[in-house]
């Protein structure tokens, strides 16, 4: 089955820039939110990226038009059910993830496949919440998806190896570089990133220096584009330490275990850009 049309489940951060980049590669996508309301934001988002696209010289004005009107949006699963390819981007939480897949496995048609774009959870265990555990396994985009290249394709010991290779096959449609990965918690690159992100906070607790050396000496040091604490701004404190408990329940490792430091400012509200204020302020759009 060659994939034609694709359905992205969540429109929110991930969701909105996976959508946009699977439009730009010519795909019709039908997105899934739980309401009209959250669809137009989702759309809202879709179109501040494509409008800096656009001033980048990235895309043309047409090509903008060309990309919205791929994207449809319903508020039922069933809507997805002419797809080809379902991928799943909605809040990191197994519980949640776990009841949508088992209606959207209804939902589509025997031949679908299904994809997760989690990036801490084992596909293994959202795969059985299925009944097609062959046809499932990980996308995992990067975000920001329209900007980072790499695309994680996860497998599972039951993934069937044709579904793999058209995930693959996908992947570099998008212009993107997809990356084989074992099917553990974190994969690849959440693997080695987590524990880094976690040292940096442990370094500035324990007075190794201020947050602005740390990021600096990271960037200078190591040519990094940007250092630890402008990262994890970036992503979101609340993203990395949901991630980070994650992977500590998986590894019992205490590489992995979030530091006091990170949970205190997601107990206080302090998420990065996204609330305005984490390690860094920020204005509020």
């Amino acid at each position: 089955m060659k994939i034609k049309k694709v359905g992205v489940v969540g429109c929110g951060l991930m969701g909105a820039g996976i959508a946009e980049v699977v439009a730009k590669a010519g795909y019709p996508v039908v997105v899934r939110e739980v309401s009209e309301e959250l669809f137009e934001k989702g759309q809202a988002r879709i179109r501040t990226s494509l409008a800096k696209a656009l001033e980048h010289g990235k895309i043309d004005a047409e090509g903008c038009e060309r990309v919205m009107e791929r994207i449809s949006g319903v508020v039922d699963l069933e809507g997805l059910k002419s797809c080809d390819l379902v991928i799943e981007a909605i809040v990191e939480n197994l519980d949640e993830k776990c009841k949508t897949l088992a209606v959207l496995d209804e939902e589509l048609k025997d031949a679908a496949i299904i994809a997760s774009n989690t990036s801490s959870l084992t596909i293994t265990q959202l795969a059985m919440a299925t009944t097609r555990p062959q046809r499932f396994l990980g996308i995992h985009f990067f975000y920001p998806a329209p900007v980072m290249k790499l695309v994680e394709v996860v497998r599972t010991l039951m993934s069937d190896a044709e579904i793999v290779e058209q995930a693959f096959a996908f992947v570099r449609s998008l212009d993107k570089e997809p990356v084989a990965c074992r099917d553990n918690s974190g994969f690849i690159v959440n693997r080695l990133l987590i524990p880094y992100l976690l040292d940096a906070v442990r370094a500035y607790e324990e007075g190794a220096g201020s947050i602005e050396d740390i990021d600096q000496a990271m960037q200078l040091g190591c040519g990094y584009p940007m250092g630890p604490f402008t990262l994890l701004d970036l992503i979101g404190l609340d993203t990395t330490y949901y991630i980070a408990n994650i992977m500590f329940e998986e590894y019992r490792e205490k590489r992995f275990a979030p530091p006091p430091l990170l949970k205190q400012m997601v107990q206080a509200g302090r998420l990065g850009r996204k609330s305005g204020r984490g390690f860094y302020e920020y204005e509020k759009k």
